[in-house]
């Protein structure tokens, strides 16, 4: 995993081909966190590779603009409307100091936060209701779990909940393209995806969130427990995908397999939580791959 690790970091780091985080441009790519970006990017590929009915309409303007929003506008939105609610929470978190950065506010900050979810009203007159209906659901999760009323993120399992949030990508593209959702298997087991590797994200954050008050499920758990709920999450994921079809029950299979060799190893979460970006990038370009064989090869 060193290698490809080492890999998917050289490919996601900014380092020296965009301006220095101390300017603005640099600041709000690194706000968009570009490790992330194919978390919301990558099912948008899955999903439509799945409704295409020709490789034509896979490539079709409709599913790259889809692919572009979620690519960075989406980022942009997600990432900064948790950093705007996350500003005096983030002041002692050390993952702030290198991976990431500590929202430094501004108008010109906000104004492109908001244009970035604004973007998204372009698809308005461009999709079906279905998939308008997982547009909206994508938009209120993304700002909910982070913004009042609800914030959703300080409330123990409502957090793991409402991050099936990163899925809806995948139906919005599916229904774009079907006009109808995907598999409700797969649906449950792509949404049980994203309880367990949210969580998993928040084990690193366990103390700081602890000592800002924050309540979360891995807060309310702790570490050993959170490993049991995220293998559960991850088990429950593969056996509703062994519904759609066996090939993607074995690609699932290995997320609770990880978790059990992290409890057995003596390598840090905080260093295996840095992997997840390169694994789940290659599970998605299994699972695309397997769509296109498909698509092309009946």
């Amino acid at each position: 995993m060193n290698t490809v690790e080492r890999l998917y970091r050289r490919v996601t780091d900014l380092g020296e081909y965009v301006p220095s985080r101390a300017t603005l441009p640099g600041y709000l790519l690194r706000l968009s966190r570009p490790r992330f970006w194919f978390y919301l990017a990558g099912p948008v590929v899955v999903g439509a590779v799945y409704a295409a009915e020709s490789v034509s309409e896979l490539f079709s303007p409709l599913s790259v603009t889809l692919f572009a929003f979620f690519f960075l506008p989406a980022n942009v939105l997600l990432y900064g409307v948790n950093d705007v609610f996350d500003a005096g929470i983030d002041a002692a978190n050390p993952k702030k100091e290198r991976k990431e950065v500590r929202y430094r506010g501004g108008r010109v900050v906000a104004g492109v936060v908001l244009a970035s979810g604004l973007l998204g009203l372009g698809f308005v007159p461009l999709l079906p209701a279905s998939a308008l209906l997982a547009f909206g659901a994508f938009y209120l999760l993304a700002i909910e779990y982070s913004a009042p009323p609800l914030r959703l993120k300080t409330t123990p399992l409502l957090d793991s909940l409402s991050n099936g949030l990163y899925v809806l990508p995948a139906v919005v593209a599916y229904a774009a393209l079907a006009g109808t959702y995907p598999p409700l298997a797969a649906i449950v087991g792509g949404w049980l995806w994203a309880m367990g590797m949210h969580t998993f994200s928040a084990i690193p954050d366990i103390e700081p969130d602890r000592k800002a008050g924050i309540r979360t499920t891995a807060t309310a758990l702790g570490e050993r427990y959170t490993y049991a709920y995220c293998g559960a999450c991850w088990i429950g994921a593969a056996i509703a995908f062994a519904l759609v079809h066996p090939f993607f029950a074995v690609l699932l299979a290995g997320y609770p397999l990880l978790v059990f060799g992290v409890i057995a190893s003596d390598v840090s979460v905080e260093r295996v939580y840095w992997w997840y970006p390169a694994i789940n990038t290659l599970v998605g370009t299994a699972m695309s791959l397997g769509g296109f064989w498909v698509l092309v090869y009946g």
